[in-house]
């Protein structure tokens, strides 16, 4: 089993704030559907359990969104708290330190360093952990953990999640550089 965990609010902020400095147009966002089937195919797993964690605080939720996330297979999270808690956040660290005491792979869908520690308690033997990020805005916390074992994925080039080409400043891999993109 892979569990995929995915915080939303911070994949959204990351790509609309810091890569496109707009809000993200329908085009633009992640094909989630593609994150679930790079799930099955990283690790060579089967079955994946996808939760997608939402910000549900104002008593409202986006019902055509989270319609379309159980339509492709993942479980919305729809938390509520109040306006000082990151629920979201609490969520998601809750959840990896209940699987702590199962036995899968996990990949987080993130950037934040908050969910470190969590992270760093489900490295071991036997246990793929992984995450899905921009990998140029990936905390730093998160990096150093990539000498434990961590494998950080990123959303555009490996994962292939995205319909269109982001306008992202990144350091390029040679043997990854088309120029014909620049041209």
């Amino acid at each position: 089993m892979t569990y995929v965990l995915v915080d939303g609010e911070n994949i959204d902020a990351t790509l609309g704030g810091s890569i496109l400095g707009a809000r993200p147009a329908p085009e633009e966002r992640p094909r989630w559907e593609r994150v679930l089937e790079f799930a099955r195919s990283v690790w060579g797993g089967d079955e994946v359990k996808g939760l997608f964690f939402l910000n549900a605080s104002n008593g409202t939720m986006p019902m055509s969104f989270v319609q379309a996330l159980v339509a492709i297979g993942f479980q919305p999270i729809p938390l509520a708290g109040e306006s000082y808690e990151k629920v979201v956040d609490i969520g998601i660290q809750r959840t990896l330190d209940a699987l702590a005491d199962r036995v899968g792979d996990v990949l987080l869908a993130s950037h934040d360093g908050d969910f470190a520690p969590q992270l760093a308690a489900l490295l071991a033997p036997g246990r793929n952990v992984g995450m899905l990020a921009f990998k140029e805005f990936t905390s730093s916390a998160l990096q150093q953990l990539t000498e434990g074992g961590l494998q950080i994925f990123d959303l555009e080039s490996d994962v292939q999640a995205f319909n269109v080409h982001l306008p992202r400043l990144r350091i390029i891999p040679l043997a990854e550089f088309d120029p014909l993109r620049y041209l």
